[in-house]
């Protein structure tokens, strides 16, 4: 499996919540989401949407071996909040 770096991906929050990794503009499902517990929530306030953002590129990293150059694309993505 190979990173598609021809694709846009954006963070994203769900409906419900959780923080999403998706291509940016697709409405399929998210390739990989966070949940945080209501105390988590609670203890990282306004910071959620910046460690999951740390997360899914720590996970990146590892899984691809990416650099942080690499990253450029979801730093610049759009925090889109869905309702």
């Amino acid at each position: 499996m190979s990173f598609d770096e021809s694709s846009l991906y954006e963070i994203i929050e769900l409906k419900n919540g959780d923080v999403a990794l998706a291509k940016d503009g697709k409405e399929s499902e998210p390739l990989v989401s966070i949940c945080f517990s209501q105390e988590a929530k609670n203890y990282l306030e306004n910071s959620k949407l910046s460690v999951a953002k740390a997360m899914i590129e720590a996970g990146l990293e590892a899984a691809f071996g990416l650099e942080d150059d690499d990253f450029e694309d979801i730093e610049r993505s759009a925090v889109e909040i869905l309702h």
